[in-house]
């Protein structure tokens, strides 16, 4: 049986940092439990429920162990958890691997995704050197396209009916971040 992977902690500029899940993150998980939009597009449980948020937490181990992803936890300045960011990599063996980061409410806006995302995929183009990572985002998201973008990513088009979100269909920008262009 193959080891786990390993999930690091990575310094993310910005005061932020990276780190993996610990059960002490279930008020994280209970704030991204009560926004509008996590628990539509992620796994996160809505309504909240304690054995539902330690649930949460055992899969982001689970996806290490089983090898399909390094799930981090984005932690502030402060010490405070305050999103995630994973790097998924169900298509690694086609030379590509995926990213998807989200910030609680209370934390938005103070640059956690930029610095996170670009911790991420430095780490992955560099040290994992992965030849192609993807980002999927919905084209209303405007601070997620500014993440995206500013992390270097480049929108390569439009993926019409692309992911289940809730009960829709929706559509999906697709970005992607070579290894030669960082």
């Amino acid at each position: 049986m193959e080891q786990p992977l390993d999930v690091p902690e990575l310094a993310a500029g910005s005061g932020f940092s990276l780190r993996p899940w610990r059960l002490s993150d279930l008020q994280l998980v209970r704030e991204a439990s009560e926004d509008d939009y996590i628990p539509l597009i992620t796994t996160v449980p809505s309504p909240y429920s304690e054995s539902a948020a330690v649930a949460f937490i055992e899969r982001q181990w689970g996806r290490a162990i089983a090898r399909t992803g390094y799930p981090f936890v984005i932690v502030s300045a402060d010490g405070r958890p305050v999103g995630n960011v994973g790097l998924w990599l169900k298509d690694l063996g086609q030379g590509r691997a995926s990213l998807g980061y989200w910030v609680v409410e209370s934390a938005r806006g103070q640059g956690a995704a930029i610095a996170s995302v670009s911790a991420v995929a430095g780490w992955a183009l560099s040290e994992l050197r992965i030849p192609r990572l993807e980002l999927y985002v919905e084209p209303w998201n405007t601070g997620s396209v500014r993440t995206a973008e500013r992390a270097g990513f480049r929108r390569e088009g439009l993926l019409r009916g692309w992911q289940q979100v809730g009960a829709d269909r929706r559509d999906m920008f697709m970005y992607s971040l070579l290894n030669d262009e960082q």
